[in-house]
């Protein structure tokens, strides 16, 4: 497909507050809002994210916890109607090793968040969750009904936080929907923002990283129950992630206006699995060059995966992807080739 945006509706004059907004998510949402006509202010404390993301864009330095801040905030922006809220700690071999600082950082300050949004009055979250809350099963695909059962750290604090949010919304005027997402890859195809790190943990940037240092890369886990024996993604590109944002956004009271609770989740993937060594024939196929791998241990909280199902994404926020894994894939490489005189 061109790398031409998507046409959406414009609804200027509307403000969204993201949290994480200098991270890689949060950045290409921040960007996805504003070529749909709505106006992002960013809250991060830039622990990851990255400074010339926020470019043009009203930012505040400082962390979700400081309540004082939030309140600046939305003193600053009274006009702010809903909250984007993407900061978090991600990886997962990290969580295993220092659980404390995922529950310190993902669950105890979102609940101090959300308090001080009710404080200040805003009542609409859009959550960024995940498709790691998920207990693996057989079939490699889950709906929003699937069981809950987490295997690392960063899933619990994730699942963990979804139920501390159905229980504000049940006891207050507060309305939120969980984006459950899978596997982000890809950047803005614009190369407006990409991934801030230059050695990223997760499958694609170990390749990538393998690539510009001429290593085999390492197939950490070669003994799953998928056909292949390696891990199975649903790797969706970053850009429809922010679409899907943009969409949930815009519908949001509408969304949940049919809904019995004010707490919706909704997967948000392509539908199709992916296994590691077929993202590495995705990469082969847009390079024209072989990658040397190698088997490796699996790491820590590593799981098989899964892929979901669509439905509710199609239904609800008439959502579905546009980009291929291999557009994914080549707009990686494009990000990894400039970043460094992006961001250097």
């Amino acid at each position: 497909m061109t790398d031409s945006m998507p046409g959406a509706p414009t609804h200027g004059g509307l403000k969204v507050l993201i949290t994480g907004g200098a991270g890689y998510i949060g950045s290409t949402i921040a960007t996805a809002c504003l070529d749909a006509g709505l106006t992002p202010v960013i809250l991060d404390n830039l622990s990851t994210g990255r400074r010339e993301f926020t470019t043009g864009r009203a930012f505040f330095e400082g962390d979700i916890a400081d309540g004082a801040l939030v309140d600046r905030v939305f003193a600053e922006h009274p006009d702010i109607f809903a909250v984007v809220h993407c900061a978090a700690l991600t990886v997962v071999p990290d969580s295993v090793a220092q659980p404390l600082r995922y529950y310190r950082e993902n669950l105890a300050k979102t609940v101090d968040f959300v308090d001080h949004l009710l404080r200040n009055g805003c009542r609409r979250l859009i959550f960024s969750s995940t498709a790691a809350i998920y207990q693996p099963g057989p079939e490699f695909t889950v709906d929003e009904d699937s069981p809950i059962g987490p295997v690392s750290p960063y899933g619990r604090t994730k699942a963990m936080v979804e139920s501390v949010l159905a229980d504000v919304c049940a006891a207050e005027d507060f309305a939120v929907i969980s984006l459950r997402y899978f596997n982000p890859i890809g950047a803005d195809p614009l190369m407006r923002t990409g991934l801030q790190l230059p050695r990223p943990t997760h499958a694609l940037g170990k390749m990538i990283e393998a690539v510009e240092t001429g290593e085999p890369f390492r197939i950490t886990g070669t003994d799953f129950e998928s056909h292949d024996g390696t891990g199975i993604r649903d790797y969706i590109h970053v850009w429809d992630l922010a679409r899907a944002h943009v969409a949930a956004l815009i519908q949001f009271d509408e969304v949940l206006a049919g809904e019995p609770e004010s707490h919706l989740a909704v997967n948000i993937g392509t539908g199709r699995g992916t296994t590691v060594r077929e993202l590495v024939d995705a990469l082969d196929a847009v390079r024209g060059v072989p990658l040397p791998t190698v088997a490796a241990p699996r790491r820590a909280g590593d799981v098989v995966g899964a892929h979901t199902r669509v439905d509710r994404a199609r239904k609800l926020l008439d959502f579905s992807c546009e980009y291929t894994v291999e557009d994914g894939v080549r707009h990686a490489l494009e990000w990894a080739a400039v970043r460094a005189e992006r961001l250097g």
